[in-house]
Parts: structure tokens; sequence; C-alpha cells
């Protein structure tokens, strides 16, 4: 029964014709003040104005928001660098956001420093060859599948990995975040910006499928 309703599952993915917006990319030279304003402080802070950033840029106060969010979570998360990359990674992955698995691969291997077996392992869905970086994945995970509701020995077993409660919240904030950014690529079909080619995502579009449909029931 389990095998065929796993079937039917992933018969009924790859029928699946995913909704792609009409509305173009904003480019610097086109955009409003309101928009220009957020996209040349994108460029200041990332170098660069990645195409994520172009089309959140449509509804400004969506761009705005992340913006605000993602660097909360950087700052006063209490995570360290490669902790926040393993937390958006996961997040990301659960998500089936490509663009920023891609970008968050990279973030992970040169600013972050992320041990590339801990990334490529989130990246292929297999276990996290790093104890306290597993618990964070794996609770963060529980957090998103859950819908916010872990249960206590979730929690404790979290806690008990050297995290604290103020984390949980900000595990919290961090799904907010990735939430709007995957779901804008989403919806987008985001085009992974070049920089980030060479940390290109292409696994996992059904198991993961798969998993978070069982994890649930």
């Amino acid at each position: 029964m389990r095998k065929k309703l796993k079937t039917e599952i992933k018969k009924n993915l790859i029928k699946m014709k995913k909704y792609k917006m009409s509305t173009p990319l904003v480019e610097l030279v086109a955009a409003n003040e309101v928009q220009k304003d957020l996209l040349i402080t994108a460029k200041k802070e990332n170098k660069m104005i990645p195409n994520m950033y172009k089309a959140m840029v449509n509804s400004p106060g969506l761009l705005d928001t992340y913006m605000y969010g993602y660097k909360k979570f950087r700052e006063s998360g209490g995570f360290s660098p490669a902790e926040q990359e393993v937390v958006f990674l996961t997040i990301s992955a659960e998500n089936q956001c490509f663009y920023c698995m891609g970008a968050h691969s990279l973030l992970a291997d040169t600013v972050s420093k992320v041990p590339v077996e801990v990334t490529e392992a989130i990246r292929n869905n297999t276990e996290i060859p790093h104890e306290k970086l597993k618990s964070l994945s794996e609770f963060t995970s529980v957090m998103l599948n859950k819908r916010g509701y872990p249960t206590e020995d979730d929690v404790q077993k979290f806690l008990q990995a050297g995290y604290t409660e103020q984390h949980l919240l900000s595990i919290i904030l961090a799904i907010s975040v990735k939430t709007i950014s995957n779901y804008v690529n989403h919806v987008f079909d985001t085009e992974l910006d070049t920089v980030f080619k060479a940390r290109e995502w292409t696994g996992y579009k059904v198991t993961r499928d798969f998993l978070n449909f069982f994890r649930k029931s």
C-alpha cells in the first residue's frame, strides 16, 4: 500500500505544471524611486544585485522585509556563520529552492566556512558528519515540517546539543526569511546568477517530497 502511494505521489509531482510569473525582473535603470533605493542598498550589501532581489523588488515591501529579517538573523540570531548557513541550507533544501541552495552553498564554502562534507550532506540528503550541526539541521527540519509544533522530545534533543530556546526563536526567524526567498524563487523560477553557478543544485526534487510526506503523516 505504501509503495503504491509513493508511486502515485511521484507521478503527480512529475505531471504537476508549475506556475511562472510573467512579471519581469526589475533592473536598476528601470526601477522607480522606492525600488531603486532598495536595489542600491542590496548592491552595497552584496556587491551585486542578485536576480532574486530583482524579482522581490516588484513588491518593495517584500524585499524590504526580507532584507531586514535576513540582516537581523545574521547579526543577532546567536548562531555562528557556519550554523547560520546550515539553517538556511536546510530550509532551502526542504523547500526545494534551487536558487537558494546554489547561493547558500557558495556562501557556505567561501564566507561562512561550513565544512564541505556538511554542505554536501545537506545537498544530498544524507547524514551530516558533525553531531552539533546535525542536531541543528534536524531540528530546523522539525520546526519547518511540523509547522512550528515541535514535541517535548524534539526540543530537549535540540537543547542537549548545546542550543537554547533563544536559538529556537531564531530558527523561526530564519524560516520566515527563507519562506519569502524560497517562495519568490518558486513562482519566478529565478535564474541562478553566474557567480553561484559553480554550486548549482539539481538533486532531490522528488526524494524530499517523499520524505516530507511520511514525516508529516
